[in-house]
């Protein structure tokens, strides 16, 4: 893996190929000497390394009551099998007992690193990318992101490893029993209202929360038929979940649901369909969610926050609600940062990627559904009346495959072909060119007064990144 090992969203890369054993072994350690009580990055966040031993202790976590603790889930691609051995190894090497978690979504983890005191969390799993990748991301103390400071440090770490114990200081690992159930509960508190009289579809992506989706949408009283909730290790992500949406699409019409609900992988993305058969995406989300939280006072300064991807007509639905809108670059990190500078309490991105601060530190795909479908029930409303509070602009999204993205987004002509391109849509239509925080490929974005132009100005643009 050529220049820095994080991209916007933890280490992803080739499983076995850029992203092996070896690799994750010295990452786990690294983090683990860097986030523990001897590190220079321990968390003050609550449930730090300052209240560790009474809590995983006391909850019968098995800890030592003076080793720092560690969760580690994984989503069911098959690498993560691997995966998870090589971490647990690196951060058991480093003095840190290790509870491993199992197949679990990422917020979930996210929600078990603070709610059993541990001093950080590792997730295995590569999102919505192809089965054949595979990523990690660490939470620190209190289930929070890392920033890129600390990042850089562990990165700096993994070159030179501090001494590690032995003995009786070498950490232990166990496995969880009841983590699954401490998450759906927490689900179901967070729930605004039951969902009795919806059916739904729900596309699990063959992934994390194959299980847990159906079993807790079920329980807060919605009908439920589940496609994409067979994983096998090798299906993960295959032609189903939020980045493929015509089966989801089909089964809602043809089950007669209410609406249907994408996942992807890890399940920290969540999109919708109407029952006509039309995509509510997570800026459309975004803005109900938002309305919603106003509507019961729980939108802090009456303020959300968005990246720069946010369709024109968000926007303008936001204006018009009387919604203050803050705008960051692409990736939850860069929400979340934004959401806790300022103490806003919801933000998110048009791919689905939506944090609810009153119950999550980080963006989950399962508890975005529930408040959404909890709306339409309480509503009355069926969704795609709901969703036209957003008239979306049409938007073209490109992807180009490169090698070298900085350098490519950064070429003259490349720059003068965006410029050109703005020139022309003005104040009907915008281009936005950025290089993807986890693959090597260019997004070409445009959105137009019509389909037509904004097709025929990203096609435009792609066409000279294609050929730098």
């Amino acid at each position: 893996m050529a220049g820095r090992l994080f991209g916007t969203d933890g280490v992803r890369g080739l499983a076995n190929a850029d992203l092996t054993p070896d690799l994750a072994l010295r990452l786990a350690t690294a983090a683990a000497q860097e986030l523990g009580p001897t590190g220079g990055a321990t968390s003050s966040a609550p449930g730090g390394h300052g209240q560790l031993a009474g809590v995983s202790h006391g909850r019968g976590r098995q800890a030592s009551p003076t080793r720092p603790l560690a969760v580690v889930g994984r989503d069911p691609r098959a690498s993560g099998e691997m995966l998870e051995a090589a971490v647990a190894a690196g951060l058991a090497s480093a003095g840190v007992d290790v509870v491993l978690l199992g197949v679990l979504p990422t917020p979930a983890v996210a929600f078990l690193t603070a709610d059993l005191g541990a001093d950080l969390g590792v997730v295995i799993s590569a999102s919505h990318n192809a089965m054949p990748d595979n990523g990690i991301k660490i939470f620190g103390a209190g289930g929070r992101k890392l920033g890129d400071a600390v990042e850089d440090a562990i990165e700096k770490r993994m070159a030179e490893l501090g001494p590690l114990p032995t003995g009786d200081g070498v950490g232990r690992i166990r496995l969880a029993t009841d983590a699954d159930r401490r998450y759906l509960d927490h689900l179901l508190v967070a729930t605004p209202n039951p969902l009795r009289g919806l059916r739904v579809v729900v596309d699990c992506a063959h992934g994390a929360a194959s299980e847990l989706a159906p079993e807790v949408y079920r329980r807060a009283g919605a009908e439920v038929v589940v496609i994409g909730g067979s994983p096998d290790g090798l299906n993960i992500n295959a032609g189903v979940g939020s980045t493929y949406l015509t089966g989801l699409r089909d089964a809602v019409i043809s089950e007669g649901a209410d609406l249907g609900i994408a996942h992807d992988g890890d399940a920290d993305r969540c999109l919708a369909v109407a029952a006509d058969g039309s995509v509510v995406d997570g800026d459309v989300i975004l803005a109900l969610l938002a309305i919603a939280l106003r509507d019961r006072g729980r939108l802090a300064g009456d303020t959300v926050v968005a990246t720069v991807m946010a369709n024109i007509g968000f926007h303008r639905a936001m204006t018009g609600a009387g919604i203050a809108v803050r705008t960051t670059a692409v990736g939850d990190r860069y929400v979340l940062e934004d959401m806790n500078a300022g103490g806003y309490s919801l933000g998110g991105e048009q791919s689905g990627h939506l944090i609810l601060a009153e119950h999550a530190t980080t963006g989950d795909g399962l508890l975005t559904a529930l408040h959404l479908m909890a709306m339409v029930a309480e509503t009355g409303r069926p969704l795609a009346e709901l969703a036209s509070v957003v008239e979306r602009f049409p938007q073209v999204l490109i992807n180009v495959r490169v090698t070298d993205k900085a350098a490519v987004a950064a070429s003259a002509d490349v720059q003068a072909a965006v410029a050109q391109a703005a020139a022309e849509l003005g104040d009907s239509g915008r281009v936005l060119l950025r290089p993807s925080g986890t693959e090597s490929l260019i997004r070409v974005m445009v959105e137009a007064g019509t389909d037509e132009s904004a097709q025929a100005v990203a096609d435009r643009v792609a066409k000279v990144v294609a050929a730098v």
